[in-house]
């Protein structure tokens, strides 16, 4: 059984990596405490990204689901059928790699190149073609929630 990680779970930076023919890819180091390293990969619902995120995590995606207000209670259940059916859990192995889903790597593109973002609570590994797509939208979007805050 994988071991405990002693890394953060706050995920921050931008990293560049290569996905092999096999589709392992390896987690920057500051995010993994080594061999065994337990997470959960699931494309994002909306975007052509996957998301990697601890147990934890996972977890709080049913709470979300469930605390919707505008979400009838079939929906609800529907949603955390197809979200949790979509997850796959993953361990590191002696390199720092997981080993990505087929189906997932399609879903996001991915494929040669990618790009590892830090997300708070979440990792995304995006295609590098998607990344530098976002990436102008994004940094707008900071910049206008920096304003409406008062930063």
């Amino acid at each position: 059984m994988g071991q405990e990680s002693t890394k953060p779970t706050t995920y921050s930076g931008t990293f560049p990596r290569s996905l092999d023919a096999k589709k392992r890819v390896a987690i920057p180091s500051a995010w993994v405490s080594g061999e065994g390293d337990e997470f959960h990969v699931a494309p994002h619902p909306n975007e052509p990204l996957l998301m990697i995120m601890r147990e934890d995590e996972l977890g709080k995606w049913a709470q979300r689901f469930q605390s919707s207000t505008r979400l009838t209670p079939q929906q609800k259940r529907a949603a955390i059928r197809a979200f949790y059916a979509s997850a796959r859990a993953v361990t590191t192995d002696k390199q720092g790699r997981i080993l990505l889903p087929e189906s997932h790597c399609e879903w996001a593109r991915l494929g040669g190149e990618v790009v590892f973002l830090g997300s708070h609570d979440r990792i995304e590994i995006w295609s590098t073609e998607n990344f530098q797509a976002t990436e102008a939208a994004n940094r707008a979007a900071l910049q206008s929630a920096a304003e409406e805050c008062g930063l």
